[in-house]
């Protein structure tokens, strides 16, 4: 039997890698763990997680086909699950960045409901900032 113990990485094709690191390493605090240029790939590490950034017009990109856009997205959203969760300071902290957030609900996830608050990055990929 499989057991599945967390969540490992998740990869996102991007048109504009730039953006998409500064995106996630200064408004959701995640670091570059690796660099593999000739691949156009860029790891960043998402506490026990990675998200892997892939340029959509290099090797690894190419093979995903067309790069995302209005018409069609690569994913339909991802969660990352927060230490904390204080709604004021996240909304104050998201708008340091221009970042807005959606209304906060209670949704299902891993650990059962909790407050939840839908953002995009850059691309247009939603990332879900649970508690």
């Amino acid at each position: 039997m499989v057991r599945i113990r967390g969540l490992d990485h998740v990869v996102i094709r991007a048109i504009n890698v730039d953006a998409m690191r500064a995106f996630y390493c200064d408004v959701l605090g995640c670091t570059v763990e690796r660099e593999a240029q000739a691949l156009g790939l860029t790891q960043l590490r998402a506490g026990d997680a990675l998200i892997d950034i892939v340029s959509a017009d290099g090797e690894l990109g190419r093979a995903g086909g067309a790069p995302p856009g209005a018409e069609g997205r690569n994913m339909d959203h991802f969660c990352v699950v927060l230490e904390s969760f204080d709604e004021s300071l996240i909304r104050a902290h998201l708008a340091k960045f221009n970042v807005t957030g959606s209304a906060l609900e209670q949704r299902y996830g891993a650990a059962g409901y909790g407050p939840s608050i839908y953002i995009q990055d850059p691309e247009g990929n939603t990332v879900e900032l649970k508690g």
